[in-house]
């Protein structure tokens, strides 16, 4: 595994998806970001690091983007606190920031089923991994994927085109604030009890989730509930 390192970084984009969501794109100042795996996160700081000195502040962000996009650092984040409203207001294009990665081993076993629930912007720590699933995975994979509204499914696009084009891949969508419903969506929070009739293999699955801690906690406590075994649930507890 690659031994962290500490970059400064351009930011070439920030997009704003509206309820106080951002997706920042980062170009590396050195000539390739290390080497990572789909899955792990990236600590952000907004003052400079001085190498005779201690790391500043600094938060975690999963990281977006490729393993093989080593030319740029994607991630998405919500204002949730100081730090991130501080990040709202300062990162804008031109600006520097320091990352230091790579970190983290939330890593999905491909060699058998997978299952994914991610809510909010806990997405970015499964979007590598599908940015990765360039050739069709050799197990099933299900995503379950939750957001307040429809525009704050920010990586549907990406998944929709794994399900597309990927033999095994289905994609379900939860809206808490959902109007008219598509087939592929249901309405409030994801939930085990509606999500089990859609895993067709549980017994042989593991199980992935991300999101907010109030969602880790209750989804994992359901799993376990329907006969999960604790070594089949993976979290990753991004904030």
């Amino acid at each position: 595994m690659s031994t962290p390192q500490k970059l400064r970084c351009l930011v070439k984009s920030v997009v704003s998806h509206g309820d106080r969501v951002y997706t920042v794109e980062l170009l590396p100042s050195a000539s390739q970001v290390p080497r990572f795996k789909a899955g792990q996160f990236f600590h952000l700081a907004l003052d400079p690091y001085d190498p005779s000195g201690f790391w500043p502040e600094s938060r975690v962000f999963s990281i977006a983007s490729s393993p093989r996009e080593r030319d740029r650092v994607q991630f998405t984040y919500s204002v949730r606190g100081r730090y991130t409203a501080r990040m709202e207001k300062e990162i804008a294009a031109g600006r520097e920031v320091w990352v230091k990665m790579p970190y983290g081993e939330f890593f999905v076993d491909a060699g058998r089923p997978v299952v994914r629930r991610a809510g909010g912007t806990g997405s970015t720590a499964f979007t590598a991994f599908l940015n990765d699933l360039a050739a069709g995975p050799a197990h099933s994979v299900t995503v379950f994927y939750g957001a307040r509204q429809r525009d704050l499914l920010i990586y549907r696009p990406l998944v929709d085109r794994c399900a597309q084009s990927l033999p095994g891949f289905r994609a379900y969508y939860y809206i808490e604030n959902l109007e008219q419903k598509a087939p592929d969506e249901m309405p409030g929070q994801i939930s085990i009890a509606s999500a089990w009739p859609h895993v067709t293999d549980p017994d042989s699955s593991g199980f992935y989730i991300a999101g907010p801690p109030a969602m880790l906690k209750g989804l994992s406590r359901q799993l376990q509930e329907a006969g999960v075994k604790g070594q089949d649930i993976h979290i990753d507890a991004w904030e």
